[in-house]
């Protein structure tokens, strides 16, 4: 028997390998499924069964285009009805797989079809179960995905409450826990950077299966301080659930080299976004008018989920040299679909076409401490709330990077705006998307990280209290 977690940083997302005598299955599979097949070819086995824990939200499965290639059955959990030909599992049933069997245990609230994997192994011992997004490490999943008119979060909530309570917290505490994500995801709030446990350390640990927690403690405990899904969440899972355009084709399509001219004549005529996916520090250098910055080495697919509204906006790409394959890549793992190409030679080419190109203003610590001292500024934090509630500067305004959209109404383009973030790269995308609308704006290299290391006062967080 083989298990192999296939772990994805950018996305915090765990998928499953698991293969014995010649069969394979694969749990919760990413958009581009030839590492699937690959593996399964190394052990000479044929994948009979992808299995999917829930429609994710968070992000594009692989599970239509890897069933389309390996013939395999889709499996998802009961309740799932779907736009193409899958398998709807009843509560209990078991599928083999070579000597091992995994058993649909339905989980619902997460999601109405949310069910976990238990894996029986050769000799009949229940060995594991893949927790898909009902239990994770430190936390349960969010249960606000999936709200229909007659059903709201608190009955979600609820539902989590009896599922983990009827169907995992039964198993033994030696079971080994394999969830779907690990810290970082949007998918819940408490997450651990483990990604592997059992279920009794999750006993001892996890605050949602504290012994003698009752439902409304718990539904009021899932809930309180979650905040709202990205909007590309709903549109990611309508695609998990209706179908999507195939990869291979998206990756043909996108991953095309553009010379300056016609980079500029799409960007001109096609409403395309110019999205420059560098390193921040490339991008402050030098950029190309307008463009947006959301650099691949930080959680890439996440913000352009949170920040780009529409999933069919056309795109062009301004990448580092090599790295198209992978920007195409990792936008279709969040449903951007619409690339249309890449700047072939990069900026380099641009400039050597006699093409416009901007900087950013970007600053140290220590000179926006300087500043802030002998003048007024108007500083933004762009950090999450609670980094922000955690410790910040006084008289600062704020708001998440992720809510930057909707508060362009609370910032006066006749302005200048200091920005910064924890260590400098979430500053440089607000301050990419302000400056590509008309907006004055100065980035603080080094974020909050170096700002506490300069003189200027800083605002503790004090826990309020009841008189």
């Amino acid at each position: 028997m083989i298990i192999e977690q296939i772990y994805t940083g950018c996305l915090a997302q765990g998928a499953y390998y698991i293969e014995s005598n010649g069969e394979a299955a694969v749990i919760d599979p990413l958009r581009e499924i030839q590492p699937y097949i690959d593996r399964a070819n190394e052990d000479g086995a044929k994948i009979k069964y992808v299995f999917e824990t829930h429609f994710h939200a968070d992000f594009v499965s692989g599970h239509i285009d890897l069933a389309k290639k390996t013939n395999a059955t889709i499996v998802f959990g009961p309740e799932a009805e779907t736009g193409f030909d899958s398998y709807t599992a009843k509560d209990n049933e078991e599928f083999k797989i070579g000597e091992i069997t995994l058993k649909v245990l339905h989980t619902p609230g997460h999601t109405p079809e949310s069910s976990c994997y238990l894996l029986i192994d050769e000799q009949g011992e229940e060995h594991a179960v893949f927790s898909g997004d009902t239990l994770f490490l430190g936390d349960v999943g969010r249960p606000d995905l999936a709200i229909k008119s007659d059903v709201t979060k608190e009955d979600l909530a609820g539902m989590l409450y009896d599922s983990l309570r009827n169907k995992v917290m039964t198993l033994g505490d030696d079971i080994i826990v394999y969830p779907a994500h690990g810290a970082g995801s949007a998918c819940g709030k408490n997450l651990s950077k483990e990604t592997v446990g059992t279920i009794g350390e999750q006993k001892k640990t996890n605050y949602a299966l504290r012994a003698n927690m009752t439902k409304k403690e718990f539904i009021k405990e899932v809930l309180d301080g979650m905040p709202p899904p990205p909007q590309y969440f709903a549109k990611n899972a309508m695609m998990n659930k209706s179908g999507y355009e195939e990869f291979d084709t998206v990756l043909k399509t996108g991953n095309v080299a553009l010379v300056p001219e016609e980079f500029e004549a799409l960007a001109n005529h096609e409403g395309a976004l110019v999205l420059d996916v560098r390193h921040q520090k490339d991008y402050i250098e030098g950029h190309i008018p307008n463009s947006i910055f959301i650099g691949l080495n930080g959680s890439f697919a996440p913000w352009v989920g949170a920040l780009i509204n529409d999933l069919k906006q056309p795109l062009l790409l301004v990448v580092p040299e090599g790295k198209s394959k992978e920007a195409v890549t990792r936008l279709s793992r969040v449903g951007y679909d619409n690339t249309l190409g890449y700047l072939k030679g990069g900026l380099d080419s641009w400039k050597a076409a006699g093409k416009d190109i901007e900087s950013l203003e970007s600053i140290s610590a220590e000179e926006f401490a300087n500043r802030l001292t002998t003048q007024d500024l108007n500083v933004i934090d762009v950090r999450k709330d609670g980094e922000y509630r955690s410790m910040h500067l006084e008289n600062v305004q704020h708001f998440s990077l992720d809510e930057i959209n909707s508060n362009m109404n609370a910032i006066d383009k006749n302005k200048v705006y200091h920005i910064y973030c924890a260590g400098g790269y979430r500053s440089v995308i607000a301050a990419s998307i302000l400056k590509a609308r008309g907006f004055k704006v100065v980035d603080i290299a080094g974020g909050f990280v170096a700002i506490k290391n300069t003189k200027l006062p800083v605002t503790d967080y004090v826990c309020p209290t009841t008189l």
